[in-house]
């Protein structure tokens, strides 16, 4: 594709890569603690020795060690409620800014645990950098579907995705003991994060703010079209984007409160629709994977359990970059409608080759291939469209609020799991893929008959699909169809 066709300009592609550094800071900060783990934890029992004389309790040290690691998610949580409040007060690009210093402020804390002897520290960093994560993954879309042209709108909104990615492959390949996860290291490994931080608060403030922002939310027509031309640098393109801005403000509200955001006819399937693809998407199995992928090798008695894990980080990211190309092309629906119904089958086949495992050791090569493809599976689409649909499916007065309660589902079902999936997994055996089986086939039924495609229409006409209508119109339009 052209350049010209395409509404590609240096100023576009900077903006979007440096709103992504957050994705990155956050792969990383998901993927770097769990080869290091059992030194950090080395590191929790010499401070508890110190103060108390004696070594910790192995109970104790199980506990704060599995709360350390998910008090991030915990954070993120809590942190999703701020988007609203960040994104339309300061607007997108400056909510990402603020929130960056949550970030800087995390991984200092982080670094300086080890010089001072204070687990506590370590614990409370990622507390804070956790809320950074909750509002950064949500403000991203935001702002990249602000300033993407419609033709580029999915396709910039994945490389969050791929950013994201990316840092948990680094974070997991930095992580291992052969690098920077060592008893001198680890605590400066934690600290690097801080890289994109700071390349962020270099590159973001000399990019534009969102033209949606300025002109739908603030009334700001001369600078919503002074950015637009900044970042599409074609008269006739600017023109056109404004007339589209202007017929989806006159569809649109001043505000919208939280109240009418969950008591609005017109939002109803638009909620339903997001509640289901992102509770599907993250209990679908993928983050049980994720996280538990070392241990499931190691179960399968591979020696070299830690290195198929890379391979899983590494498959992460290839299909997430696949995702990237198809996006705009296949469109959301066929990705979304593929990737549920290929991890549906995958969570199926894990169910068999753990079942089999102890009478068949053999089936643990099947088992490899099974969890690189549902890997594959969940990246080609439930995970990068999960993080973006919502932003597409609500107009722009409603559109910080939706991706603040993207936010809550996506990091509520990360922090839901990694409480549930041990115990689960001890009570169930391995009958607990069916669950996430069912998860993911209740997505796949409700995604088939209920989301419309959004790839190519503007904001306006996706929001028109559910304007005023309890249900989705499926096939009232000769340009739409819900079913190719």
């Amino acid at each position: 594709m052209a350049l010209g066709e395409s509404q590609l300009t240096a100023t576009l592609l900077t903006s979007v890569v440096a709103a992504v550094f957050g994705s990155l800071q956050i792969g990383y900060h998901t993927g770097n603690v769990n080869s290091p783990a059992r030194i950090i934890e080395d590191f929790f029992n010499m401070t508890w020795k110190s103060r108390h004389n004696q070594s910790i309790p192995e109970n104790t040290l199980t506990f704060l060690w599995a709360f350390s690691v998910s008090i991030k998610d915990f954070g993120a949580l809590l942190g999703s409620l701020g988007v609203k409040g960040l994104a339309d007060s300061y607007g997108r690009r400056n909510a990402i800014l603020i929130a960056n210093a949550l970030s800087i402020a995390g991984a200092c804390l982080m670094f300086l645990s080890k010089k001072a002897e204070s687990f506590e520290l370590l614990i409370v960093g990622r507390f804070i950098f956790g809320l950074f994560c909750g509002l950064v993954m949500s403000l991203n879309p935001l702002y990249i579907q602000g300033v993407s042209p419609i033709n580029l709108r999915g396709a910039f909104a994945t490389l969050n995705q791929v950013s994201f990615a990316s840092g948990i492959f680094l974070g997991m390949v930095v992580g291992l003991e052969t690098v920077l996860g060592t008893w001198k290291y680890w605590a400066f490994m934690l600290s690097l994060s801080l890289i994109p931080a700071v390349l962020q608060y270099i590159i973001l403030p000399f990019c534009p703010e969102s033209p949606r922002y300025f002109f739908i939310n603030c009334g700001k027509e001369q600078e919503a079209e002074a950015a637009l031309r900044r970042l599409r640098g074609n008269s006739d393109k600017v023109t056109k984007e404004m007339d589209e801005m202007r017929e989806e403000a006159s569809h649109s509200e001043a505000r919208v409160t939280i109240r009418e955001f969950f008591i609005k006819r017109c939002y109803r399937q638009p909620i339903i629709l997001v509640l289901i693809i992102n509770l599907g998407s993250q209990l679908s199995g993928f983050n049980a994977i994720i996280n538990y992928s070392t241990k499931i090798f190691t179960k399968a008695k591979f020696e070299e359990a830690k290195y198929l894990t890379l391979g899983v980080g590494a498959i992460n990211v290839a299909f997430t970059i696949v995702s990237l190309v198809l996006v705009e092309r296949a469109g959301r629906r066929k990705l979304l409608l593929t990737g549920f119904l290929l991890v549906a089958f995958c969570n199926l086949l894990m169910t068999f080759t753990d079942f089999l495992l102890d009478i068949v050791p053999d089936i643990r090569g099947v088992q490899v291939l099974v969890v690189f493809i549902l890997i594959s599976a969940y990246e080609l689409g439930p995970g990068p469209i999960s993080w973006f649909i919502g932003s597409e499916l609500f107009d722009q007065p409603a559109r910080s609020i939706a991706m603040a309660f993207t936010s809550m589902l996506n990091w509520g079902g990360k922090f839901l799991l990694a409480l549930l999936f041990p115990p689960l997994l001890h009570l169930c055996g391995a009958y607990v893929y069916l669950l996430f089986m069912s998860m993911a086939l209740i997505a796949f039924t409700y995604t088939m008959f209920r989301l419309p495609e959004t790839k190519g229409r503007t904001f306006d006409d996706i929001a028109a699909e559910f304007r005023g209508a309890e249900s989705i119109p499926l096939h009232n339009k000769t340009s739409f169809n819900t079913f190719t």
